[in-house]
């Protein structure tokens, strides 16, 4: 199940009783990805998405996990995540965004806190000095998911956020030790897996890329290069899984040829999660092809919380639900989807009749 955000956590960007029941309505999934969760004050970018930089949201996160592994041992890992420019000031009292570098995202709006639509602002880019301070604050979210439970962390470097930013050359125009060639935009990622690897094995580590996408204003001349190059250095990480979105689902950058899965085995041999867009029979393809070790599904779960069951008895799906039915606050939309047994008793009771 890949990581999506719900917006579910509230004001106080904490795991609740309503996430737990989400989740453990989808325990049937071979593994979890929960939703990215901010690493600290400065990281957040999104509206009642959920935190892990205090200790009480570590400890709120404990009954997600419980209510998950009460109904089966399934593995579930949280996905670490900073917005970087993707934010608005709105979120911080007014101070500026952080970035790699000062170029703000085009063509679209901020979600603020007051559901105001607002302009996409320019960014401070980060001091040299800072970088550690960054670093150190994955290290913690780590230590914080562990404590909580998780049985591992996902680093997300995809989706335009901070990352992202600092990999791609569109983005990233520093002069430092992080910027320039595509050996220093990839540092601060190497460093991230290193410092996350003093709390979890490496086994325990995934990275999340996303070569392809066009979300929050991406896409690089050199995205061949780039990303290939950090495919091949993830490589040698002995990583959970490279979850690379390769599907073309959620927008392309049209700036060449797409990387596909094909491009990827040549230069990374661990554990491949393929994302974005798939259907059943696709993945199965992938994994029976040697391209994918697996398949993540998003928004076929949103609906479908007993996904694995369809797919393993050819049931028909519920119908995938509008942006509109599933991101709004409260339970609807969100934990009301039936299963198919429960669809199924409902259409054969003598009320239904």
């Amino acid at each position: 199940m890949s990581p999506m955000t719900r917006g579910r956590a509230g004001k106080a960007m904490t795991a609740n009783s309503l996430m737990a029941r989400y989740y453990s309505q989808r325990a049937s999934a071979g593994i979890i990805i929960a939703e990215g969760t901010f690493i600290s004050e400065e990281a957040v970018g999104w509206v009642g998405a959920p935190g892990i930089w205090s200790d009480e949201q570590a400890q709120a996160w404990t009954q997600v996990l419980d209510a998950v592994h009460e109904h089966q041992r399934t593995p579930i890992f949280l996905q670490l995540w900073h917005a970087g420019r993707a934010s608005h000031s709105d979120f911080h009292d007014g101070a500026v965004l952080v970035a790699p570098s000062a170029i703000p995202i085009e063509g679209d709006t901020a979600q603020t806190p007051s559901g105001e639509k607002k302009s996409y602002q320019t960014p401070r880019a980060l001091r040299t000095e800072e970088i550690p301070r960054l670093v150190n604050d994955y290290r913690s979210a780590a230590e914080r998911a562990k404590t909580s439970g998780f049985d591992g962390i996902e680093i997300h470097a995809a989706g335009g956020y901070l990352l992202d930013e600092f990999l791609q050359s569109k983005t990233n125009h520093r002069t430092d030790q992080y910027g320039g060639s595509v050996e220093n935009r990839f540092r601060i990622v190497r460093e991230i897996i290193e410092a996350c690897q003093t709390v979890f094995d490496s086994s325990r580590i995934g990275v999340r890329i996303a070569p392809n996408g066009a979300f929050n204003d991406m896409g690089s001349t050199d995205f061949r290069e780039t990303f290939l190059y950090v495919a091949r250095q993830l490589n040698d990480c002995n990583l959970a899984w490279l979850d690379i979105l390769d599907g073309l689902a959620s927008g392309f950058h049209e700036l060449g040829e797409p990387i596909t899965l094909t491009d990827v085995r040549e230069v990374y041999s661990g554990r491949l999660m393929a994302n974005c867009g798939y259907d059943r029979d696709q993945a199965e393809q992938a994994v029976a092809d040697g391209l994918a070790d697996m398949v993540a599904f998003g928004r076929p779960f949103i609906s479908n919380p007993d996904l694995v069951e369809r797919f393993a008895n050819d049931w028909e799906f519920n119908e995938i639900a509008a942006q509109e039915v599933w991101y709004s606050p409260g339970p609807e939309g969100y934990i009301d989807f039936p299963t198919y047994q429960k669809s199924k008793k409902e259409n054969l009771s003598p009320t239904a009749r």
